[in-house]
């Protein structure tokens, strides 16, 4: 027998068929789906102390359990002593499984770790369906161990969907478990 992520089944077997009933779909591959997380770790530091960024891989390998790629500066901005090719974050792109398991994670552990959390606000929509928000501390994920954080820095997280309308997008990513302001 083959793993299959919770959430993924969660999909297949209630999210489908709600979504279904509540947009009145006439077929079921016309129902939006989560295709992508993309995790983003900005890192203006980094171009004083290039430690930084081999801290920034690290952490966000082991927060989403998939190797991490620096980014780099497309130009030269004096004003930030800034060279066109300079490390200054850090991303990642998850897919399939991992991507399941991430959103699981986040869903169920992080989130209820914020501090002073009363729901992620549903602003962050960009009006093709796809969803942004960011975590002010990357300390909320269990994997990172707070002793060993030297800097604690935020991330931005973009769920990229197939709806066409944020209310659809909005609908999915509810039925999914995430908590956004009433």
């Amino acid at each position: 027998m083959e793993y299959v992520p919770t959430l993924r089944k969660k999909y297949q077997e209630e999210i489908l068929p709600s979504l279904v009933k509540q947009f009145d779909y006439k077929s079921v591959m016309q129902v939006p789906k989560l295709i992508k997380i993309a995790v983003n770790q900005g890192l203006g530091a980094a171009i004083t102390d290039k430690k930084l960024i081999d801290s920034g891989i690290n952490e966000m390998t082991l927060i989403t359990g998939q190797k991490a790629v620096q980014t780099k500066s497309k130009r030269d901005i004096s004003n930030f002593k800034l060279r066109k090719g300079m490390p200054i974050g850090v991303r990642i792109t998850l897919r399939g499984d991992n991507m399941y398991e991430f959103l699981h994670r986040l869903i169920a552990v992080a989130i209820p770790r914020i501090r002073d959390f009363r729901g992620i606000n549903d602003k962050g929509f960009d009006g093709r369906g796809n969803f942004t928000f960011g975590v002010t501390e990357q300390i909320i994920f269990p994997e990172i161990d707070i002793d060993k954080v030297n800097h604690i820095n935020g991330m931005d997280i973009t769920f990229v969907t197939s709806a066409r309308t944020d209310k659809e997008a909005h609908a999915l990513l509810k039925e999914f478990g995430i908590p956004f302001k009433n």
